[in-house]
């Protein structure tokens, strides 16, 4: 498995495979699966070299955080990447109450608060160790700090100054001690991540589906301030929420919802010019974001060690420079797009 060795802002130093494990599907994210299935799929991702596994509070409500557990428990703590999230805590609550019923299934009886202040992000740190069963992370991300999340600019922007003003002192300060060795966000927005860039000292962002083969408006100004400020980027949502990997099917899925008809006849077209090259559209989604300099792992989900497999060969098939030179000639990725080699 190849590896990018990034040397953070701050000083660190971190290793990343180029492929890492997301850990939402792990939480029972919109199908449970068993605690062996949970085991296996891990299993057969650290076989295939994967080093680097994100996870959060959220995925299965501290359900994915405890199957990590499970797996990492007596394996060397040098040996891998791990980054988790803060913004929200766990609550009890009863069965009926629970967030993410109808996403997430079999779940621990608990609802989500967001908490953005220093003690909210302190508190919830503490949990995830406890539930990760380890004694400092890697990467600690502030989560979901996003319109997509939060329905509004102004409710985003309120929960941003609560940030700015607690929860990024609270990074700072576990940072500057050592349990955690970089900081950034998880969010669905780069406007945000730029945001936050501009008012802070950041490390890293793990930025979902907004640098993908089918968007790139990240270009604008974003990603060249990452590549200034030597800031990493963690690509997820590689296939914006499904379609990138599936193609323009009926019912194809696209931020979470069903594709609108301008981006089913865009994804028609970047899949026609990659079937003329012999590529699968999955194939080049995956490998697309590795043109950019700045991007130093990207994260596909899996539930089963057959889909850990499936993404193995993905990221490793064969695709002629040709194709990515065609899609910037066609106008299906943008003039500027670094081009993977």
């Amino acid at each position: 498995m190849r590896t990018c060795t990034f040397h953070a802002p701050s000083g660190a130093t971190l290793t990343f495979t180029a492929l890492g494990q997301g850990c939402a599907p792990l939480g029972n994210l919109y199908r449970p699966i068993s605690e062996r299935q949970a085991q296996e799929t891990l299993a057969a991702a650290w076989r295939a070299g994967i080093r680097y596994f994100d996870v959060a509070p959220l995925y299965g409500l501290g359900l994915a955080e405890t199957r990590l557990n499970h797996f990492l428990r007596g394996r060397p703590r040098d040996r891998y990447v791990l980054s988790t999230k803060v913004g929200r805590r766990l609550a009890v609550c009863p069965p009926a109450q629970r967030t993410g019923r109808g996403a997430y299934f079999d779940t621990p009886s608990r609802r989500e608060v967001y908490d953005y202040t220093y003690d909210g992000v302190m508190r919830s740190f503490e949990d995830s160790l406890e539930r990760l069963g380890v004694d400092r992370v890697d990467v600690l991300y502030a989560h979901d700090l996003d319109v997509f999340t939060h329905r509004s600019i102004a409710a985003r922007d309120g929960h941003v100054r609560t940030f700015m003003r607690g929860g990024y002192r609270a990074l700072l300060r576990l940072r500057a001690s050592g349990v955690v060795k970089a900081i950034g966000a998880g969010v669905n927005e780069w406007e945000v991540c730029q945001m936050l860039a501009e008012r802070g000292d950041f490390d890293l962002f793990l930025l979902a589906g907004r640098y993908t083969l089918l968007e790139q408006e990240a270009l604008e100004t974003f990603m060249p301030l990452c590549e200034r400020r030597g800031i990493g980027i963690v690509i997820g949502g590689a296939y914006n929420s499904g379609i990138l990997a599936t193609g323009a099917t009926p019912g194809a899925f696209y931020n979470y919802r069903p594709a609108p008809q301008a981006v089913l006849a865009r994804v028609r077209r970047l899949d026609a010019a990659c079937h003329a090259h012999g590529v699968a559209l999955v194939e080049a989604a995956l490998r697309f974001p590795f043109g950019h300099s700045s991007v130093v792992s990207v994260i596909p989900g899996a539930s089963h060690p057959r889909e850990v497999a499936r993404n193995i060969r993905t990221l490793t098939a064969n695709i002629p420079r040709a194709l990515w030179t065609d899609l910037r000639d066609a106008g299906l990725i943008r003039e500027d797009a670094p081009l993977p080699r």
